[in-house]
């Protein structure tokens, strides 16, 4: 299994967002959208702002694959989902603490958006 190199991690979860490019099912990149990166440990993850009505996060979900571009970082990537309440707590925390200088208007439905955590796997 790939994994993400030190420089990529630290330039990913550097910038202030990735721009998410999720697989159709026709073999097609959908047009990239700007989302919102977080790092917990070795693992990169991100969220839907708009929750599971999101067409990028439905896509990726479906397809599980995509690329993604953060920090001068191109990768193909794998969409996996994440449950586990342990992991989406260090996540909310992670939100709040990377991008709480926006406010609740845009914090506070990241963290409410924890069903759609994706952490993104380097192929």
């Amino acid at each position: 299994m790939t994994t993400w190199t030190s420089d990529e991690l630290h330039r990913i979860a550097e910038a202030e967002e990735l721009q998410a490019a999720p697989l159709r099912r026709d073999g097609t990149l959908r047009t990239p959208v700007p989302v919102w990166v977080v790092r917990d440990g070795d693992d990169l993850y991100v969220r839907s702002f708009r929750g599971t009505a999101g067409a990028w996060w439905r896509t990726a979900r479906a397809t599980r694959q995509g690329h993604i571009r953060s920090g001068g970082v191109h990768k193909d990537v794998t969409f996996v989902e994440v449950t586990d309440e342990d992991v989406n707590d260090r996540i909310d925390a992670a939100y709040r603490t990377k991008y709480g200088r926006y406010g609740g208007a845009y914090v506070d439905p990241m963290v409410a958006s924890r069903a759609t955590t994706l952490r993104l796997v380097p192929r």
